[in-house]
């Protein structure tokens, strides 16, 4: 089976995975929008990045993960408005593709890693000791997108496997 777990969000992160390993990784799709080129989901980059890599993989058992999030204190309307749309182009997309979704709360991940109420870098040093071979993709603190991604995955591989 091949897991894609995503870390939703501008700043969020797609990983591939499957039996353990990291197949690939990356930073979200995102563009430019309106005036102030603020940056949003980019969902036909998005959608153009999936299919490549579910192609390249020719897997046909797949379950995508996504880290489910809801607003957060303090932050603003705009900012949660814009992680909300973020959030929606992702299950479009999915839908879109026919590929089945899985929601999973960071709580639950993060228990599992032991990473509650720690600092957003221990997810990265988490994912580097676990995976040491790709340490050099996550080599940068901006990185711990992509730190999340791949915990997310291996936290659902394990449910997966443990459930069976």
């Amino acid at each position: 089976m091949l897991i894609i777990a995503i870390d939703p969000g501008i700043n969020g992160a797609i990983c591939f995975f499957k039996n353990g390993e990291v197949k690939d990784v990356f930073e979200m799709p995102t563009m430019a929008e309106g005036k102030k080129n603020k940056r949003q989901v980019n969902g036909h980059q998005m959608y153009n990045e999936l299919s490549y890599r579910i192609k390249k993989y020719n897997i046909q058992n797949i379950n995508v993960v996504v880290e489910q999030v809801s607003a957060m204190p303090g932050q603003g309307v705009t900012s949660m408005f814009n992680f909300g749309q973020s959030f929606g182009v992702i299950k479009g997309i999915c839908a879109a593709m026919q590929l089945p979704i899985f929601f999973v709360r960071p709580a639950k991940w993060k228990k599992h890693f032991e990473l509650i109420n720690t600092q957003k870098d221990a997810s990265r040093t988490k994912a580097i000791e676990m995976f040491p071979k790709i340490s050099s993709i996550l080599s940068k603190k901006k990185d711990s997108n992509k730190a999340d991604a791949i915990l997310i995955a291996s936290f659902y591989e394990n449910i997966i496997k443990n459930n069976k």
